[in-house]
């Protein structure tokens, strides 16, 4: 039986990811790992390497952009592969301008939460403390501003036309507050997907893929060479190094069988005492002073995160509050909670999310949030 395991960790395994032909990708240095169900356009991959509507495109810049049906071109800064969650914001930075076009139909995306408001164009001067210019909107005798639906009053309809009502995408779904759009549509816009679904793919340590290219059913894939490019015209190789060393393993299993009956022979006919060796238990975690060597901070009133992360642990999916603790992978600077973290990398030696292994003196010195 341990024989049959090692013969599909070694060699099945490898030839299933071979023949599909399918790579881990990156724009430029980002830290944006591209991967099932996204597919980087203009790489030499099989369709079936990502799922329709999830295409990418590298800037000019080396930046990762999402580019949906019917609007301008998003930049993404991070992709939650466990919690299907894709955070993408506007290179112009203007925020406003992008989400009056914003259409997310036809494409495979939807919005976690929406929030409600009223785009309104006013002239100057107009002394209604709710209202706040969108700088990039306006211009010397009229300014654009927006404030939540339900705070749109008949004053301000006297004063100020309406340019147009719209939902727009929020990280987190409550109160309104008064006065302003900071807190929607000066962030980054964080959208999520339903289908393909494959959370429990992602949440177990495994990646998702397509079983064939063929019926669009998708499956959960051991993380075995999926960062290498394989070309199909080398599978039958790969087929037939598989036997050549099927059989010399058998003939190493044959030949350990018989020195080990001929030491036993030897050993009932002798007084010497035989002397036991205890295989080396295998791990596969990092030790306590590597773990401990990656660098703890306590999040701050703000709770924002250093590096490519969002509000909440991609372990335990819970958000994160102030004076939580988290930890830091280096290099791909993903941070969790510590406890969470802690216990995944006592039994795996790499990021749960880019599958990363860093150095253990690849530290990054990182700041607390205030």
């Amino acid at each position: 039986m341990e024989i049959l395991k090692l013969l599909l960790y070694l060699f099945i395994i490898p030839i299933i990811y071979a023949s599909h032909n399918c790579q881990i990708s990156w724009c430029g240095n980002d830290n944006i790992v591209i991967r099932f169900p996204f597919r980087l356009e203009g790489e030499q991959q099989d369709p079936y390497c990502g799922y329709p509507g999830f295409k990418l495109l590298c800037s000019n810049d080396r930046k990762t952009v999402l580019k949906l049906p019917h609007t301008e071109e998003l930049y993404v800064r991070n992709i939650n592969y466990i919690r299907q969650h894709i955070q993408v914001y506007d290179p112009n930075q203007c925020l406003p301008k992008l989400l009056l076009s914003l259409n997310l139909s036809g494409s495979p995306f939807t919005a976690i939460f929406q929030n409600n408001y009223t785009f309104l164009s006013c002239p100057y001067p107009n002394i209604d403390s709710q209202l706040v210019p969108i700088e990039c909107l306006s211009n010397s005798t009229n300014f654009v501003s927006s404030i939540p639906s339900v705070n749109l009053t008949n004053s301000l309809l006297e004063s100020c036309y309406v340019i147009r009502n719209i939902s727009v995408p929020a990280a987190w779904q409550g109160l309104l507050y008064e006065g302003n759009f900071r807190d929607d549509l000066s962030e980054d816009l964080r959208l999520t997907w339903y289908e393909p679904d494959c959370i429990e793919c992602e949440s177990q340590g495994m990646l998702c893929g397509f079983d064939n290219g063929e019926n669009g059913q998708v499956s959960c894939f051991y993380d075995y060479r999926t960062d290498l490019s394989y070309n199909r015209s080398r599978v039958m190789r790969i087929l037939s190094l598989s036997v050549v060393a099927a059989a010399l393993i058998c003939a190493i299993v044959v030949t350990c069988f018989v020195c080990l009956k001929i030491k036993d022979t030897a050993a009932q006919r002798s007084t010497t005492t035989a002397i036991s060796l205890q295989p080396a238990t295998a791990t596969t975690g990092l030790d306590e002073s590597t773990i401990e060597s990656y660098q703890k901070l306590v999040l701050g009133e703000s709770r924002r995160m250093p590096g490519p992360n969002d509000g909440c642990c991609s372990i335990c999916l819970s958000d994160y509050k102030s004076k939580d603790i988290v930890r830091c992978i280096p290099q791909c600077r993903h941070c969790f909670h510590a406890e969470c973290i802690d216990e995944w990398l006592r039994m795996n030696s790499s990021c749960p999310i880019c599958r990363n292994i860093p150095s253990p003196s690849h530290v990054h010195v990182m700041s607390p949030n205030p």
